[in-house]
């Protein structure tokens, strides 16, 4: 008898034990939170920060911007030689030299300090990494605009020219093509188009990341601080982006030689990069009905005695995504107010680019829609006319 009731107390005690085993698991399952869903009670947009590597060095530092009430979207492109004082290294030097030095975590850290932006989500593949991805997406549709044939030591670099598809082995020739190792707008340009053809091939194959066995293997390829099943939320998200809508944006400055290196000094200390990121996010979660559809086309005219007034401020337009097509002066100066012209009736984008620069004088010019040289009768679609109360980057009131 002792020994029955030895084993039953054992057995007592075991099923105590998994009592407890099992009402743990299910309250550390019930309770665990969801990354994404917990920061977006906390800010709206879905803001990932997307790096492509080649060994040590950063190809391709994007920031995606996605609101996912309306799916609206933007991108940032961090060119590697943007220069400021670093408190990480605790000097001036080119920002992808955190990354060198100090790790992925303090480089996001530091695109965070730069942009003013809160960025929970990061996500890094190698090159190699990205070729694959390339071939699992069956390719992506670039623009060349002409032929590459250049050898650089023992690699050859054979690309056709035109809207093309390339393989992986071509995107990483493409990606690494830098025959006078430039780091000029150009180059991150392409850089940022080829990140723009890995969003298109997102939208275009959303059916890999559904499918469960086809995900499993896709998701090895990516080194992020989100979970299995966070990443694949983050990927859907991306994958609703239209990418022919995207305007691609980067950090505007000048380039100046620092111990040696040359740098791209932000303009206004890093202000404007921080102003430019904070006028996209008010246009993306805007309740209005202003959606930037296509690219604006301003002409600047300087009413004041300022020399250089209009070509700076349409530098700062150009940040925002604006085209400009001419900076002229005005007929006659000086003009005390600064005001915008709108040519084409859509006097609420005319204050959305006024907001910019705190205008809020809008002039519509009549329009006959009759007219059968409407869509020729201009090719600017609002004239900014600086004037004295302008102070190069905002208007005083």
């Amino acid at each position: 008898m002792p020994t029955i009731k030895h084993r039953s107390g054992l057995l007592f005690l075991i099923l105590i034990f998994l009592v407890i085993f099992v009402t743990s698991v299910f309250l550390i399952i019930a309770l665990q939170t969801d990354f994404i869903s917990e920061s977006l009670k906390n800010d709206p947009l879905v803001n990932t920060l997307f790096i492509i590597t080649d060994a040590d060095e950063i190809l391709s530092t994007q920031i995606v911007l996605y609101y996912p009430d309306n799916k609206r979207a933007a991108l940032f492109d961090i060119p590697g030689n943007t220069g400021a004082i670093f408190s990480s290294i605790g000097r001036v030097d080119r920002i992808d030299a955190i990354y060198a030095e100090k790790g992925l975590a303090a480089y996001a850290k530091e695109v965070q300090t730069l942009t003013g932006l809160k960025i929970p989500f990061t996500i890094l593949v190698d090159i190699e990494q990205f070729a694959r991805l390339t071939d699992y997406f069956d390719g992506l549709r670039v623009f060349i605009p002409r032929p590459i044939d250049s050898q650089d030591g023992d690699i050859r670099y054979l690309l056709p020219s035109g809207s093309v598809k390339l393989d992986g082995d071509k995107i990483q020739a493409f990606l690494r093509y830098n025959p006078e190792e430039d780091e000029s707008s150009g180059l991150q340009e392409k850089r940022q188009d080829i990140f723009i053809a890995f969003l298109a091939a997102l939208n275009e194959n959303k059916e890999i990341l559904e499918n469960k066995k086809n995900y499993a293997v896709l998701e090895k390829e990516f080194s992020t601080n989100l979970s299995s099943k966070d990443l694949k939320k983050i990927l859907l998200y991306l994958s609703e982006i239209d990418s022919e809508r995207l305007n691609g944006q980067t950090v505007t400055g000048s380039i100046k030689t620092v111990d040696g290196k040359r740098l791209l000094l932000p303009f206004y200390d890093g202000q404007l990069i921080k102003d430019v990121c904070k006028q996209t996010i008010n246009a993306l979660v805007s309740s209005s009905n202003i959606v930037q559809s296509r690219v604006y086309v301003l002409e600047i005219q300087n009413g004041t005695n300022t020399a250089g007034l209009a070509k700076n401020t349409s530098s700062l337009l150009q940040s925002v995504g604006y085209e400009v097509l001419s900076i002229t002066n005005a007929p006659y100066k000086p003009i005390e107010e600064t005001y915008i012209i709108d040519h084409i009736g859509y006097p609420e984008m005319a204050e959305e680019i006024g907001s910019f620069i705190r205008c809020t004088n809008v002039i519509t010019e009549e329009i006959d829609l009759e007219s059968s040289d409407l869509a020729e009768a201009s090719l600017v679609d609002y004239t900014i006319v600086l004037g004295t109360d302008f102070d190069g980057r905002y208007v005083r009131r």
